[in-house]
């Protein structure tokens, strides 16, 4: 339940939070939909949005996504307010939400979206259940990617 189905390839993603990955230990993913404005929806084709400091709020049965910022076109309409850091609203099932709500709840968890990516014509987000890491849980994920490296570099000059 509420769980991603695929993963969408490289070419359809968006905006990443790679900030997500280093800072948290990710339990579980869910993909949700974005309500978007019109301006929002070209400038997210041009590729400009950041998902740096973003995080999901649960209010009233509703998610919301805070803190995104999607850098408005200059040729954007010039009729309507452009808001870069507006908050919008996620589209997922009353069960997602709930079990997202009743997680966040919990002590030390919390919920960030990992990527913005197209699927079809629509835009998806995947967040992600998260629980924070000890600096000495960063070190350790760091040690391991630095291990990795190396003997990957020393398999291509074995060979």
């Amino acid at each position: 339940m509420g769980k991603k189905k695929g993963k969408a390839q490289g070419g359809n993603l968006i905006a990443q939070n790679r900030k997500a990955r280093h800072e948290y230990f990710i339990e579980e993913t869910f993909e949700a939909g974005v309500s978007l404005a019109g301006w929002e929806v070209k400038s997210l084709r041009a590729g400009r949005c950041q998902l740096v400091d973003t995080y999901i709020l649960v209010r009233r049965g509703e998610a919301w996504l805070l803190g995104t910022h999607i850098t408005p076109l200059t040729t954007a309409s010039t009729h309507t307010a452009v808001e870069p850091d507006r908050t919008r609203k996620l589209l997922l099932h009353k069960k997602e939400i709930a079990r997202i709500f009743s997680r966040t709840q919990d002590k030390g968890h919390t919920c960030v979206p990992l990527r913005l990516y197209w699927k079809g014509p629509l835009v998806k987000c995947e967040l992600a259940l998260v629980v924070g890491k000890q600096q000495r849980d960063k070190r350790d994920t760091e040690k391991k990617r630095d291990w990795e490296r190396q003997k990957a570099r020393i398999m291509r000059t074995t060979r």
